[in-house]
Protein backbone atom coordinates (compact mmCIF):
# COMPACT_ATOMS: atom_id res chain seq x y z
CA UNK A 1 0.00 0.00 0.00
CA UNK A 2 1.43 3.56 -1.18
CA UNK A 3 2.76 5.47 1.93
CA UNK A 4 0.16 8.22 1.44
CA UNK A 5 -2.69 6.06 1.74
CA UNK A 6 -2.10 4.45 5.05
CA UNK A 7 -3.07 5.41 7.70
CA UNK A 8 -0.29 7.81 9.62
CA UNK A 9 -0.03 5.18 12.63
CA UNK A 10 0.21 2.18 10.57
CA UNK A 11 3.21 -0.04 10.94
CA UNK A 12 2.61 -2.25 8.41
CA UNK A 13 -0.11 -2.76 6.11
CA UNK A 14 -1.03 -5.04 3.18
CA UNK A 15 -3.51 -4.10 0.56
CA UNK A 16 -5.28 -6.86 -1.67
CA UNK A 17 -2.22 -9.56 -1.46
CA UNK A 18 -2.17 -12.57 -3.26
CA UNK A 19 0.17 -15.75 -3.73
CA UNK A 20 0.51 -19.23 -4.66
CA UNK A 21 2.75 -22.31 -4.90
CA UNK A 22 2.71 -24.69 -7.55
CA UNK A 23 -0.56 -23.43 -8.96
CA UNK A 24 -2.00 -23.86 -5.23
CA UNK A 25 -3.56 -20.29 -4.07
CA UNK A 26 -2.54 -19.69 -0.54
CA UNK A 27 -3.22 -16.57 0.19
CA UNK A 28 -6.24 -14.52 -2.10
CA UNK A 29 -6.86 -10.77 -1.69
CA UNK A 30 -5.71 -10.23 1.75
CA UNK A 31 -5.68 -7.19 3.63
CA UNK A 32 -4.23 -6.89 6.61
CA UNK A 33 -2.93 -3.34 8.97
CA UNK A 34 -1.31 -3.50 12.27
CA UNK A 35 -1.16 -0.40 14.07
CA UNK A 36 1.23 0.54 17.06
CA UNK A 37 0.84 -1.42 20.83
CA UNK A 38 -2.03 -3.24 19.21
CA UNK A 39 -2.51 -7.24 19.71
CA UNK A 40 -3.83 -9.23 16.72
CA UNK A 41 -3.81 -13.12 16.31
CA UNK A 42 -4.14 -14.53 12.95
CA UNK A 43 -6.58 -17.85 13.12
CA UNK A 44 -7.88 -20.48 11.03
CA UNK A 45 -7.49 -24.36 9.61
CA UNK A 46 -4.58 -25.97 8.69
CA UNK A 47 -3.20 -24.76 5.61
CA UNK A 48 -5.37 -21.27 5.48
CA UNK A 49 -2.00 -19.32 5.13
CA UNK A 50 -1.45 -17.51 8.37
CA UNK A 51 2.73 -18.68 8.27
CA UNK A 52 2.65 -17.37 4.77
CA UNK A 53 0.80 -14.19 5.58
CA UNK A 54 3.56 -13.85 8.26
CA UNK A 55 5.95 -14.21 6.18
CA UNK A 56 4.78 -11.52 3.56
CA UNK A 57 4.49 -9.06 6.51
CA UNK A 58 8.29 -9.92 7.32
CA UNK A 59 9.05 -9.03 3.62
CA UNK A 60 10.65 -12.78 4.05
CA UNK A 61 8.18 -13.63 0.72
CA UNK A 62 6.75 -11.55 -1.82
CA UNK A 63 3.25 -11.47 -2.95
CA UNK A 64 2.65 -12.32 -6.48
CA UNK A 65 -0.27 -9.48 -6.45
CA UNK A 66 -1.36 -6.62 -4.22
CA UNK A 67 0.95 -4.44 -2.12
CA UNK A 68 3.18 -4.00 0.96
CA UNK A 69 3.83 -1.25 3.10
CA UNK A 70 5.85 -1.13 6.17
CA UNK A 71 6.85 2.19 8.29
CA UNK A 72 10.14 3.60 7.60
CA UNK A 73 12.96 2.33 9.65
CA UNK A 74 10.42 0.03 11.38
CA UNK A 75 11.90 -2.64 13.28
CA UNK A 76 10.48 -6.36 13.60
CA UNK A 77 11.35 -8.77 16.10
CA UNK A 78 10.03 -12.47 15.44
CA UNK A 79 9.74 -15.56 16.94
CA UNK A 80 9.40 -18.55 14.21
CA UNK A 81 6.99 -22.02 14.76
CA UNK A 82 10.32 -23.65 15.56
CA UNK A 83 14.34 -23.90 15.40
CA UNK A 84 15.13 -27.17 14.18
CA UNK A 85 18.74 -27.55 16.92
CA UNK A 86 20.34 -30.98 17.20
CA UNK A 87 20.28 -31.71 21.09
CA UNK A 88 23.58 -33.23 20.60
CA UNK A 89 24.86 -30.02 19.97
CA UNK A 90 26.91 -27.89 22.34
CA UNK A 91 25.06 -24.31 22.19
CA UNK A 92 24.83 -22.59 25.17
CA UNK A 93 22.10 -19.59 25.01
CA UNK A 94 24.49 -17.38 25.14
CA UNK A 95 25.86 -18.69 22.13
CA UNK A 96 22.67 -19.34 20.66
CA UNK A 97 21.17 -15.36 21.27
CA UNK A 98 24.49 -14.15 19.69
CA UNK A 99 23.92 -16.22 16.23
CA UNK A 100 20.71 -13.99 16.79
CA UNK A 101 21.69 -10.54 17.30
CA UNK A 102 25.68 -9.74 19.19
CA UNK A 103 25.32 -7.83 22.16
CA UNK A 104 26.76 -7.06 25.04
CA UNK A 105 26.54 -9.81 28.50
CA UNK A 106 24.51 -7.02 30.38
CA UNK A 107 22.37 -6.58 27.61
CA UNK A 108 21.73 -10.43 27.56
CA UNK A 109 20.78 -10.86 30.93
CA UNK A 110 18.29 -8.07 30.74
CA UNK A 111 16.77 -9.39 27.86
CA UNK A 112 16.11 -12.78 29.94
CA UNK A 113 15.44 -11.33 32.65
CA UNK A 114 12.36 -9.24 31.25
CA UNK A 115 11.04 -12.45 29.81
CA UNK A 116 11.87 -14.15 33.33
CA UNK A 117 14.40 -16.78 32.73
CA UNK A 118 17.40 -14.41 33.68
CA UNK A 119 19.51 -17.08 35.03
CA UNK A 120 19.85 -19.27 31.70
CA UNK A 121 22.52 -17.50 30.04
CA UNK A 122 24.88 -19.84 30.50
CA UNK A 123 22.53 -22.84 30.42
CA UNK A 124 22.74 -25.33 27.53
CA UNK A 125 19.56 -25.00 24.91
CA UNK A 126 19.29 -28.73 24.96
CA UNK A 127 18.54 -28.63 28.72
CA UNK A 128 15.64 -26.30 28.38
CA UNK A 129 12.74 -26.95 28.50
CA UNK A 130 9.81 -25.71 26.12
CA UNK A 131 8.50 -22.52 27.97
CA UNK A 132 12.06 -21.75 28.86
CA UNK A 133 13.36 -22.28 25.22
CA UNK A 134 10.22 -19.90 24.07
CA UNK A 135 11.39 -16.97 26.25
CA UNK A 136 14.99 -17.24 25.45
CA UNK A 137 13.33 -17.11 21.98
CA UNK A 138 11.08 -13.77 22.59
CA UNK A 139 14.26 -12.53 24.49
CA UNK A 140 16.36 -12.67 21.63
CA UNK A 141 13.12 -10.55 19.03
CA UNK A 142 13.53 -8.32 22.33
CA UNK A 143 16.96 -7.48 21.52
CA UNK A 144 15.93 -5.72 18.35
CA UNK A 145 13.86 -2.96 19.72
CA UNK A 146 10.99 -4.22 18.51
CA UNK A 147 8.30 -1.70 17.23
CA UNK A 148 6.24 -4.89 16.15
CA UNK A 149 6.65 -8.59 17.64
CA UNK A 150 5.52 -11.20 15.22
CA UNK A 151 5.23 -15.03 16.89
CA UNK A 152 4.13 -17.72 14.79
CA UNK A 153 2.56 -20.18 16.92
CA UNK A 154 4.32 -19.12 20.26
CA UNK A 155 3.15 -21.58 22.75
CA UNK A 156 4.31 -25.06 20.56
CA UNK A 157 5.76 -27.41 23.00
CA UNK A 158 4.48 -25.23 26.42
CA UNK A 159 2.86 -27.34 28.84
CA UNK A 160 -0.78 -25.51 30.04
CA UNK A 161 0.42 -23.34 33.10
CA UNK A 162 3.28 -22.28 30.81
CA UNK A 163 1.07 -21.35 27.98
CA UNK A 164 -1.02 -19.12 30.43
CA UNK A 165 1.97 -17.53 31.56
CA UNK A 166 3.25 -16.82 28.36
CA UNK A 167 0.13 -14.81 27.16
CA UNK A 168 0.41 -12.74 30.69
CA UNK A 169 4.06 -12.03 29.74
CA UNK A 170 3.27 -11.41 26.32
CA UNK A 171 0.87 -9.10 27.52
CA UNK A 172 2.92 -7.60 29.90
CA UNK A 173 5.60 -6.44 27.22
CA UNK A 174 2.89 -5.17 25.06
CA UNK A 175 1.75 -3.01 28.21
CA UNK A 176 5.22 -1.79 28.67
CA UNK A 177 7.31 -0.99 25.79
CA UNK A 178 4.63 -0.04 23.49
CA UNK A 179 5.01 -2.68 20.87
CA UNK A 180 2.38 -4.22 18.50
CA UNK A 181 2.12 -8.24 18.21
CA UNK A 182 1.04 -9.98 15.33
CA UNK A 183 0.71 -13.80 16.11
CA UNK A 184 -0.90 -16.71 14.74
CA UNK A 185 -2.33 -19.51 17.36
CA UNK A 186 -4.69 -22.48 18.39
CA UNK A 187 -4.80 -21.49 21.65
CA UNK A 188 -7.89 -19.38 21.62
CA UNK A 189 -9.10 -20.16 25.19
CA UNK A 190 -5.60 -17.86 25.67
CA UNK A 191 -5.37 -15.83 22.93
CA UNK A 192 -9.26 -13.88 22.75
CA UNK A 193 -8.64 -12.87 26.68
CA UNK A 194 -5.36 -11.00 25.45
CA UNK A 195 -5.93 -10.47 22.08
CA UNK A 196 -7.32 -6.98 20.48
CA UNK A 197 -8.36 -8.02 17.51
CA UNK A 198 -8.61 -11.83 15.80
CA UNK A 199 -8.28 -12.14 12.39
CA UNK A 200 -9.64 -15.45 11.07
CA UNK A 201 -7.62 -16.35 7.53
CA UNK A 202 -8.43 -19.33 5.48
CA UNK A 203 -6.77 -18.67 2.14
CA UNK A 204 -8.86 -15.23 1.97
CA UNK A 205 -9.66 -13.00 4.79
CA UNK A 206 -13.07 -14.96 6.10
CA UNK A 207 -13.80 -12.25 8.94
CA UNK A 208 -12.00 -9.79 11.36
CA UNK A 209 -13.29 -8.30 14.42
CA UNK A 210 -12.44 -7.29 18.29
CA UNK A 211 -13.60 -10.25 20.31
CA UNK A 212 -15.32 -10.86 24.14
CA UNK A 213 -13.91 -11.85 26.74
CA UNK A 214 -14.42 -16.15 26.69
CA UNK A 215 -15.44 -17.59 30.29
CA UNK A 216 -14.97 -21.35 28.69
CA UNK A 217 -12.38 -23.28 26.69
CA UNK A 218 -12.48 -23.24 22.90
CA UNK A 219 -10.78 -25.45 20.83
CA UNK A 220 -9.52 -24.79 17.40
CA UNK A 221 -13.17 -26.41 16.12
CA UNK A 222 -14.88 -23.64 17.25
CA UNK A 223 -14.11 -21.99 13.91
CA UNK A 224 -16.54 -24.93 12.14
CA UNK A 225 -18.48 -26.85 14.48
CA UNK A 226 -21.58 -26.13 15.75
CA UNK A 227 -21.05 -27.13 19.35
CA UNK A 228 -17.67 -24.97 19.12
CA UNK A 229 -19.86 -21.98 17.46
CA UNK A 230 -22.60 -21.90 20.58
CA UNK A 231 -19.30 -22.31 22.70
CA UNK A 232 -17.59 -19.71 21.29
CA UNK A 233 -20.89 -16.90 20.80
CA UNK A 234 -18.79 -14.19 21.48
CA UNK A 235 -16.96 -13.82 18.43
CA UNK A 236 -19.60 -15.22 16.28
CA UNK A 237 -18.73 -16.43 12.62
CA UNK A 238 -20.80 -16.15 9.90
CA UNK A 239 -19.29 -17.86 6.71
CA UNK A 240 -21.78 -17.35 3.87
CA UNK A 241 -18.99 -19.20 1.73
CA UNK A 242 -17.21 -22.67 1.31
CA UNK A 243 -13.90 -23.56 0.41
CA UNK A 244 -12.72 -26.71 -1.61
CA UNK A 245 -10.47 -29.15 0.05
CA UNK A 246 -7.18 -26.87 -1.48
CA UNK A 247 -8.29 -23.98 0.29
CA UNK A 248 -10.26 -22.64 -3.03
CA UNK A 249 -13.06 -20.15 -2.05
CA UNK A 250 -16.25 -21.98 -3.51
CA UNK A 251 -18.72 -18.99 -3.14
CA UNK A 252 -17.52 -15.98 -1.69
CA UNK A 253 -19.26 -13.53 0.92
CA UNK A 254 -18.76 -11.75 3.63
CA UNK A 255 -18.66 -13.09 7.59
CA UNK A 256 -19.72 -10.35 9.99
CA UNK A 257 -19.21 -10.35 13.68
Amino acid sequence: MPAERCEPRTLVSASGVGLSFADKTVLQDVDLAIAPGEIVTLIGPNGAGKTTLLRVVLGLAHPERGEVWRRPGLSIGYVPQRFAIDPTLPLSVARFLGLMRRAPRARLEAALAEVGVGNVLDRQISGLSGGEFQRVVLAGALLKDPDLLVLDEPLQGVDVRGQAELFTLIARIRRERGVAVLMVSHDLHLVMRATDRVVCLNVHVCCHGRPESVGRDPAYAHLFGEEAARAFAVYRHEHDHTHAPDGAIVAEGACGQ
